[in-house]
């Protein structure tokens, strides 16, 4: 038995470890702790790490021609705040965060909102080597009126604790959707975009001029730097130790510490904005997965193949795309490279991000 391990049967240890994989088990809910109030700062601080430029986000008057009361605050700052909350409690000793699925977005978050997070287990696997498991949960983050603002579901390598002396539950694999439908997508309440006005917006690419299996260069790329990436995952209080923790990373595989992959997606996210500006918003993540570690010092780049276009039922003004984003590291993503030789994800490609975005049509435009 470890020396923390002693402790903690003796009832002497009082910090917290981290879950190891025995610790977890099916069905399982997690109530995560340090509800978090996020702030015009908080959305400042996130546009100056990121460099995020949708309009939406930016601004209050933007946001309020659109329906909303002000701007609310980006997508993915909501993400990354509800998945910080689970960090403790679920990929502490994690190995690798290996993919997200079943995403979806709910009410918009303003500055003064709180947002809380729970999860549930829903999946369980040791991983043939006997020395790790894959844990799968879905989240939900709720905000002050319980209203929901996201679930998703991921799945992570968690190190076990002691190899092989712990008997480990049967494999449970949950089956996911590959999408999420349309009907279960939360559009939000009194969006309209008669006034919306794509020069504000920066781009005079609607729904309508973008076809099903069309690749677009963000062409744009941003270097990681040392103190950014890990202020970015601060802000988000995701406290997993291979960002931090160079001591740690000295004796690892890398021998540095590794970008958080939501700061990977955050950032090619923002890329995105060359080319898809007027996707102003995040309604749904369908999967997702980060294909190679990012570190400071790698510059990014990222391009995105148009996967599907639909229709929203009722609606003339708005439109969904879903869409496949690439991230590369350190080359450049003019001729979009996806596969390698190998038939693997391409050695240049750090991340693969499969989403669905609320974009204007042009039908329902005044004046456009």
């Amino acid at each position: 038995m470890s020396p923390q391990s002693s402790l903690a049967a003796e009832g002497v240890l009082k910090t917290n470890p981290g879950r190891f994989f025995e610790d977890f088990r099916l069905g399982e809910a997690l109530v995560h702790a340090t509800p978090r109030t996020l702030t015009a700062g908080d959305a400042s601080l996130y546009t100056a790490l990121t460099g995020n430029r949708f309009a939406l986000h930016s601004s209050d008057d933007f946001a309020r021609s659109l329906g909303y009361p002000k701007a609310p605050l980006d997508d993915l700052l909501v993400f990354h705040t509800v998945f910080g909350k689970t960090v403790p409690d679920v990929s502490l000793n994690a190995v690798a965060n290996l993919g997200y699925a079943e995403g979806r977005f709910g009410a918009p978050i303003y500055p003064g909102d709180t947002l809380t997070a729970t999860s549930e287990v829903i999946g369980l696997r040791e991983t043939s080597d006997g020395k790790s498991g894959v844990v799968w949960v879905r989240t939900r983050g709720v905000n002050a009126h319980h209203e929901l603002v996201l679930e998703y579901v991921r799945w992570v390598m968690v190190r076990k604790r002691e190899p092989g002396r712990v008997a480990v539950p049967e494999a449970t694999v949950p089956e996911l959707s590959e999408a999420v439908p349309v009907e279960r997508l939360l559009i939000p309440r009194g969006l309209h975009l008669q006034l919306y006005d794509p020069r504000l917006a920066g781009s005079p690419h609607l729904w309508d001029d973008y076809a099903v299996g069309e690749k677009i260069d963000h062409a744009d790329g941003m270097t990681l730097e040392e103190a950014e990436h890990q202020t970015a995952t601060r802000l988000y209080q995701n406290t997993a130790k291979v960002h931090f923790d160079q001591l740690a990373a000295d004796a690892g595989r890398f021998g540095k510490r590794i970008v958080y992959g939501g700061h990977v997606i955050s950032m090619a996210r923002a890329l995105s904005f060359n080319g898809l500006a007027n996707a102003f918003r995040i309604v749904a993540i369908h999967g997702g997965r980060h294909t190679k570690p990012t570190f400071a010092g790698d510059t990014l780049f990222a391009w995105s193949e148009v996967l599907a276009k639909e229709e929203l039922p009722g609606r003339q003004d708005l439109g969904l795309l879903r869409i496949l984003t690439r991230a590369t590291k350190n080359s450049v993503a003019s001729d979009c490279p996806a596969l390698g030789e190998d038939g693997k994800a391409h050695p240049d490609v750090v991340l693969e991000f499969d989403y669905s975005v609320l974009i204007p049509r042009r039908a329902g435009l005044g004046g456009t």
